[in-house]
């Protein structure tokens, strides 16, 4: 596999989790009901009392954050119970642990295969620094 086929492979989700994680309302909601256990599971009323934002917010950030699948939930009675979809969640976590990688790759590119320019006065700074030296 090419490293341009490396680093496309995957970017589309996860530049979509990176998104739907970058408001810090939803993050706080998906951790929230991580924390939380299947029968425990939250409705609107609850996590917008413990999150100290409108039901209508709740609501809102529950509905990206079940685009993505991250969130279930289940109709008890007259409300929706929410809980995390920890196999999901476990996707997400490859996800965005493959993005942010530093393992090295046997094959390291070097900008002077790309920039042209930039070869060039990498050999000008040399010829200076060996006449600097004479």
């Amino acid at each position: 596999m090419s490293l341009e086929e490396t680093i496309r492979e995957g970017t589309e989700e996860q530049a979509a989790v990176f998104g739907v994680l970058s408001d810090p309302t939803r993050l706080g909601l998906l951790k929230l009901l991580c924390r939380q256990h299947d029968p425990d599971a939250l409705c609107v009323n609850a996590l917008a009392g413990l999150l100290g934002v409108s039901q209508s917010a709740v609501s809102q950030h529950l509905r990206v954050l079940k685009a993505i699948g991250v969130v279930k939930g289940e109709r008890r009675g007259y409300h929706i119970h929410y809980y995390a979809n920890r196999d999901k969640i476990g996707h997400c976590q490859q996800l965005l642990s493959a993005a942010l990688s530093v393992e090295g790759s046997a094959q390291e590119e070097s900008c002077d295969a790309y920039c042209p320019d930039r070869g060039k006065q990498t050999g000008k700074k040399r010829e200076r620094k060996s006449s600097n030296l004479d």
